[in-house]
């Protein structure tokens, strides 16, 4: 994993250098601020939202699938799910949000010691520390939706590093995150441009660490829309002791068959994360034309 970590702090720092000119981007560059969602990238994952079964480009293992094929809708009807936010793996990439980036001054000795973030769903807003402190006790701390997040600046770019995240998911079609990942993100601001480069390690449910990318424009007359105010869906009244899910071993196909391809292509795993994959979705695509061909 420590190679991998190398490769994305590469990464990460080769996408700030090349945005750097006519940069405010510095040690200890200022996020504060409204900022205005831009969600070209991953469109359908992040606003329509991706279907059942379409988990391609997410490096989960065989838990993580089995947990997602057998995943219902219907949990959220329950009266305990009514005001479920988003966690934090997943808080920043749904559709927006629109972010309200507050910081956070000692009242002594008025020096910046971190960030309020609000804006994500559900009003799991996240505090980055930036005083030193320690994380919680992985064993005794407490997990929650927002999680606990520090953060440290590194080769001009602030650096976040989150524990203590609640059980959620990684998609919003029940991909699961398991409450023992760790977080690492990186922002950098190019100008009016805030990114931030996420990377997640989840020994539970990912083959590999996951590597995504958000980013926002500098908004001043955007307006905080303050608490959220949820309203209940429909409830659905089923016997004591229901649990919603799917029999195990449910196989979505419908994303697959509207792509013309087999299952398995839209399953997930390390190996759909990388490029060469593209020569086995291309046999598959024929092998899958020349059976529906012969039917």
């Amino acid at each position: 994993m420590n190679s991998y970590r190398l490769v994305i702090a590469f990464i990460a720092t080769s996408l700030f250098q090349l945005t750097a000119v006519n940069s405010t981007a510095a040690q200890g560059f200022d996020i504060s601020g409204m900022w205005a969602a831009i969600v070209l990238e991953d469109w359908n994952d992040r606003l329509p939202g991706p279907v059942l079964g379409e988990y391609f480009g997410i490096p989960i293992n065989d838990a993580a699938r089995q947990k997602a094929e057998t995943w219902d809708s219907l949990i959220l009807s329950q009266a305990e799910r009514q005001g479920q936010p988003h966690p934090a793996q997943y808080s920043f990439r749904g559709p927006g949000p629109n972010l309200s980036i507050i910081p956070i001054v000692d009242l002594e000795t008025r020096e910046l010691i971190g960030y309020e973030t609000h804006g994500t769903y559900g009003n799991a807003d996240r505090t980055i520390w930036l005083d030193g402190r320690p994380h919680p006790s992985m064993r005794y701390g407490l997990h929650k939706w927002n999680g606990f997040s520090t953060g440290e600046w590194v080769d001009g770019m602030l650096v976040v590093t989150t524990t203590h995240m609640k059980y959620g998911v990684y998609q919003r079609n029940g991909i699961p995150a398991s409450p023992h990942g760790v977080m690492t993100e990186y922002w950098f601001r190019n100008d009016n441009y805030l990114t931030m480069l996420s990377y997640i390690e989840d020994p539970i449910y990912l083959e590999e660490p996951f590597v995504r990318s958000q980013t926002w424009l500098w908004n001043p007359p955007q307006m905080d829309e303050g608490v959220e105010v949820f309203e209940s869906v429909e409830e659905v009244f089923n016997d004591q002791g229901w649990v919603p899910h799917l029999p195990i071993g449910t196989k979505h196909t419908w994303w697959s068959d509207r792509l013309g391809l087999p299952v398995e292509a839209t399953s997930g795993g390390s190996a759909t994360i990388y490029p060469e994959y593209r020569e086995n979705l291309r046999q598959m695509r024929d092998e899958f034309d020349r059976n529906r061909a012969g039917e």
